[in-house]
């Protein structure tokens, strides 16, 4: 571990968050706050449901439940502080705190990345290779997907973050967002940007626009698959897998433009950070419940279960 000590002279950085207007402060408050509640109920409501019903216990579902638990991981990192921000004058972060930042932001996208290719993956062998599905998807190699995605998000967090720890801070310390990340943070930088944005690209950016082309041609693939097809099921499949590639584009969008132009505009990448910190989170269980009977289904059982076992057990004094 490198000593900062002796390479930094900023203890702290300035978040200038998403707006001066007191007004406004007030309103992404409240906005975020209701935001926050959704992704944190909804994501916990598939958990619980995929883990109480039996009818669930699937591939498809169990990963579902990990993209859910990661998704709350996404939307806690930042959002509880940047919503208490709201109603302080002077928002800081200490440069220990913005460097915990940038790791937990390159851990969870980095682990969500992978986790969809392997839903994706999941998807591919349902659709075009049918009989061969319960050999090749069994529950130990869903485990094996989800530990790698993990993994490798682990890998991805360390290298950006052991890159932001080599970086000279000599005096400006003003963040133009709610949260750190390496694009806004290394224009603070006492070093020449272009090399540094360079690095952006060839890491981030590429790696990301590349899993999105990799994920795109398997989701055409088995769309083209189940056009062929007119029964209900192949309903069904064409419903869970546009499901997904939703997900899959809300997710990358925003990504892709700010780590592959990472000199663009504070402004347009304060919008895309808002929009895959804390609406993505959201987003996922609206898509997968609205659009998913089972899941739906599964939902109404539990909810029955739940308000049965109340009627059964009537409390005494």
């Amino acid at each position: 571990t490198m000593n900062m000590d002796n390479k930094s002279t900023v203890s702290e950085f300035v978040l200038l968050g998403l707006c001066k207007s007191w007004g406004l402060q007030m309103f992404f408050l409240m906005l975020f706050s209701l935001f926050y509640v959704a992704a944190m109920v909804g994501n916990s409501l598939i958990v619980i449901t995929v883990i109480a019903d039996l009818h669930l216990q699937c591939p498809m579902y169990f990963l579902l439940s990990n993209l859910s638990i990661i998704d709350m991981s996404l939307a806690s990192f930042t959002t509880p502080k940047m919503i208490a921000d709201h109603l302080i004058s002077h928002k800081t972060i200490s440069f220990h705190g913005c460097i915990t930042q940038i790791f937990f932001l390159h851990l969870f996208t980095g682990t969500e990345i992978i986790l969809l290719m392997a839903m994706s993956f999941d998807r591919y062998i349902a659709i075009c290779k049918p009989l061969r599905y319960t050999s090749i998807i069994s529950p130990q190699v869903c485990i094996v997907l989800v530990a790698a995605s993990w993994i490798v998000g682990i890998m991805h967090s360390m290298s950006q973050v052991a890159f932001a720890l080599t970086l000279p801070f000599c005096g400006p310390n003003k963040i133009d967002s709610f949260f750190c990340d390496l694009p806004v943070v290394f224009q603070l930088a006492c070093v020449d940007t272009y090399v540094l944005g360079l690095f952006m690209i060839s890491t981030s950016g590429i790696i990301a626009l590349s899993c999105f082309i990799l994920l795109f041609n398997s989701y055409v693939i088995v769309l083209v698959t189940i056009k062929h097809h007119s029964s209900g099921g192949s309903s069904k499949a064409f419903s869970t897998c546009t499901a997904h590639f939703i997900v899959v584009f809300m997710f990358f969008g925003p990504c892709i433009f700010i780590y592959m132009w990472p000199q663009n505009s504070f402004v347009i990448e304060k919008i895309l950070s808002v929009f895959y910190t804390i609406f993505t989170p959201i987003l996922n269980p609206v898509i997968y419940t609205l659009r998913n009977q089972e899941v739906k289904t599964a939902m109404r059982k539990l909810k029955s279960k739940f308000l049965n076992s109340n009627k059964a057990s009537p409390l005494h004094y």
